[in-house]
């Protein structure tokens, strides 16, 4: 296969030419012709070559022209909610990803995963990992769930907990429960960009309030009820995205008081509960699932390709967003969740867990000095997670540095991506797990010494 690719690359063998006949390539590279009809049939289903009946192989048909646009980033795309998932998710290995939101893959579970999907290999009922999925998700898997928020002071039980194949599904499908075109919905301001993409989708209309290190203003959260009379308000329990702040037990009583006195759904995306370092307070514990939905992930902690998430709600939310799931994604993805309960089963997430949060403690120390001589400041130190919100010296425009930024192989995350009045120009959201290559330092030095 590589002889044929290196072949056609070279053009050496051009599009529509005749490839050779089975008995000659197995002839002249001496291996056997089974091995030929193997490569061929593989080359055949990456539409590579073509097989046309009692005639033979030949190359397919040409490819587009290369075009110099192709290789590097684009520079021209708008600075948007999708701007820094756009480029982290199509980064090669050359690309740095301070502004990702991820840990780094060698930080991931390795062994852990590796050993389950070999369990999976041997099992001998293959059924599980062919066949549909239940709606509800893997009812062992929503059985541990339950136990874990017990211990963060959350009462359900398994039926309360409904598995979604992301944090970011389990939103979706509740926007889908509960808004309609027009709707207003709060988010923090700043917030997590991808909160602002997806209710654009839903055609929803945001409304910001300013974020503080104890939690929303709540001045201001009171005055957008009272003004906007939102349906729903969409926040982070725990570590805060972007900011890294910690929701206090004072704000988030009052929260509450506020959300009731309003008829106000509040859902709390808690996908990084995990990272915290000491437990900060839930509005899911302090409101019993009433009015507060829980989010969850293990796309963060464990492995993004796993796709295993889950929503924790009221039980005739979740008869609702049963029916949304099927209508939408069918059964549950059966693979990712029993990937997940194998992990966390046998005691290995754990110890990974806090091996994780003391290289984010020490990441967050290096990246903080290392800015500190850029004039790049904390807006606060973060009592654990991998973001730091930093805010870049007066004048600075942070979505001109990060395009610049952009054109020497980093991608950075600007500050108005998650803010919806658009007010923050000069904060930078870091990921510290991804701020550990030097190079990342000596390209915002350049940058900032063009000022």
């Amino acid at each position: 296969m590589q002889i044929i690719r290196g072949r056609i690359a070279a053009r050496a063998l051009v599009p529509g030419a005749k490839l050779p006949s089975i008995r000659a390539l197995a002839e002249s590279l001496t291996v056997s012709k089974s091995t030929v009809v193997e490569a061929y049939d593989r080359l055949s289903a990456e539409g590579i070559i073509r097989a046309r009946a009692g005639s033979g192989f030949y190359v397919a048909g040409a490819l587009p022209p290369l075009s110099l646009a192709d290789i590097g980033p684009r520079l021209d795309r708008e600075i948007d909610p999708f701007w820094v998932s756009r480029y982290s998710l199509d980064a090669g290995e050359h690309m740095l990803k301070p502004g990702c939101g991820w840990l780094p893959s060698d930080w991931l579970p390795d062994g852990s995963l590796r050993r389950a999907l070999r369990g999976f290999a041997r099992a001998p009922d293959m059924a599980p990992f062919t066949d549909y999925g239940s709606p509800l998700g893997l009812p062992a898997l929503r059985l541990l769930l339950a136990r874990r928020m017990a211990d963060q002071g959350i009462e359900t039980v398994p039926d309360q907990i409904m598995l979604t194949e992301s944090g970011t599904q389990a939103i979706d499908l509740l926007c889908r429960l509960l808004l309609q075109p027009g709707d207003c919905v709060l988010v923090d301001d700043p917030c997590y960009f991808n909160f602002h993409a997806l209710l654009r989708a839903h055609r929803a209309t945001i409304i910001g309030v300013p974020y503080t290190p104890q939690g929303p203003d709540l001045e201001a959260f009171a005055a957008a009820l009272a003004e906007h009379r939102p349906r729903l308000y969409i926040t982070n329990a725990a570590l805060h995205n972007p900011t890294g702040a910690t929701l206090s037990p004072l704000i988030a009583f009052r929260l509450l008081k506020l959300a009731e006195a309003h008829n106000l759904i509040i859902a709390e995306d808690d996908i990084f509960a995990d990272f915290e370092t000491e437990p900060a307070p839930r509005l899911a514990a302090f409101d019993g699932l009433n009015r507060v939905v829980r989010i969850g992930s293990f796309s963060k902690s464990l492995s993004a390709a796993a796709r295993c998430g889950y929503i924790a709600a009221r039980p005739d939310w979740i008869d609702g967003l049963v029916d949304l799931k099927i209508a939408t994604s069918f059964g549950g993805g059966r693979l990712g969740a029993e990937l997940v309960l194998a992990v966390l089963k046998d005691g290995s997430y754990r110890k990974h867990m806090d091996s994780v949060r003391a290289r984010l403690a020490r990441a967050m120390s290096q990246t903080i000095r290392k800015l500190k001589p850029l004039g790049i400041t904390p807006w606060l130190e973060p009592r654990g997670g991998m973001f730091l919100w930093a805010k870049l010296p007066d004048g600075l425009d942070a979505a001109d540095l990060s395009r610049r930024a952009l054109a020497d192989k980093v991608i950075l995350a600007p500050g108005n991506v998650f803010s919806a009045a658009q007010s923050a120009s000069g904060f930078l959201r870091f990921n510290v797990a991804q701020s550990l290559d030097p190079r990342l330092f000596t390209v915002l030095g350049h940058h900032l010494g063009q000022r």
